[in-house]
């Protein structure tokens, strides 16, 4: 059997660089190696560079995505996006090897960018009948004040950026006199802002990857911040945050989240691995947000969750390699 040549790639240009990077060396660790040849690719701006184990560097030549080395040039026949962020989660590298005719482990491009876009993405959500939490969204050319958006929603406040991902730039806004720094918390990540009312409730996420026509959902996570909310650091340090699967929640809330998650993922026409987040309390689920590159660290919660479902990651990023090069 022929092994096929991987692109694993990391880094990116987001707050969550560091994060990009511990995920990939994941997916390279468990990558079944008499299948895959795998080359990590360390992406930042315009250097995209692979490290060869002797420590050489090799700069990958944009033009068709291969990579030069001494006597020979690689030619990649799938890449593993593990860049969370841009411009790995917002659809410009896909929209790229879409144009290269190279197969990815991810949704498409347009997919993609709909998702990354919270605002936009919640706007699709919504027309499926699903519920949300009450928003205002804003441009920094709206010149927008904390009392436009003090007239429209109620305290306690979510300010994000609409674009990004593990909760950079994120803050939660109790007292009126506070938005204002939390506004220019968000538009110091992004152009764009999202603005939410806060619901009271439980947090669960919900992992979901299609393999052999079969839309699998794994077992539902149950995240108990001991933060105020489960912010960057608390995503990230074992220590801050108690994520508990499968969920210890009513079996009712366990199948409609699992049940929700699948459908968004066709509705979505999602790929790959990908996972729905929401609040639930006695007035339904609501929908919070969709990560479609969630993290892949030894600690994160779709490598949990796919522990609870029986499988080994090598099992898991071996089933998302098939999908992606057609196996």
């Amino acid at each position: 059997m022929t092994k096929k040549n991987i692109a694993i790639l990391s880094g990116g240009d987001s707050g969550e660089y560091g994060i990009s990077v511990q995920s990939a060396a994941v997916v390279e660790k468990y990558l079944d190696k008499e299948k895959y040849n795998t080359f990590p690719i360390l992406m930042k701006g315009l250097e995209w560079i692979h490290t060869c184990p002797h420590d050489n560097t090799y700069d990958i030549d944009k033009n068709d995505f291969s990579l030069p080395m001494i006597g020979e040039k690689i030619h990649f026949d799938g890449v593993f996006i593990a860049i969370h962020g841009t411009p790995g989660e917002d659809g410009k590298l896909q929209g790229y090897f879409d144009m290269m005719g190279i197969h990815y482990s991810t949704c498409d491009h347009v997919v993609s960018a709909l998702t990354f876009n919270k605002h936009l993405c919640k706007l699709a959500v919504q027309s499926l009948g699903i519920k949300l939490a009450k928003s205002v969204f804003s441009t920094k050319n709206d010149n927008i004040t904390a009392e436009d958006i003090l007239q429209n929603l109620r305290l306690p406040l979510f300010v994000k950026p609409n674009n990004g991902g593990s909760s950079v730039g994120m803050s939660r806004v109790n007292r009126g006199e506070d938005l204002e720094a939390a506004l220019n918390r968000a538009f110091e990540e992004d152009d764009e802002i999202l603005v939410e009312e806060f619901i009271k409730g439980r947090e669960i996420t919900c992992g979901v990857l299609k393999y052999k026509d079969e839309i699998i959902t794994l077992p539902v996570c149950e995240i108990i911040s001991k933060k105020e909310f489960f912010d960057f650091e608390a995503k990230y340090d074992p220590k801050l945050a108690d994520e508990i699967v499968p969920a210890q929640i009513p079996e009712t809330i366990f199948k409609k989240c699992q049940e929700t998650s699948a459908q968004l993922y066709q509705q979505l026409n999602c790929k790959g691995i990908v996972r729905f987040d929401y609040i639930y309390n006695d007035d339904g689920m609501f929908f919070l947000e969709v990560n479609t590159i969630p993290g892949m660290t030894e600690a994160s919660i779709v490598p949990k969750m796919a522990r609870a479902h029986g499988l080994t990651l090598d099992q898991l990023f071996g089933m998302v390699m098939e999908e992606t090069l057609g196996e």
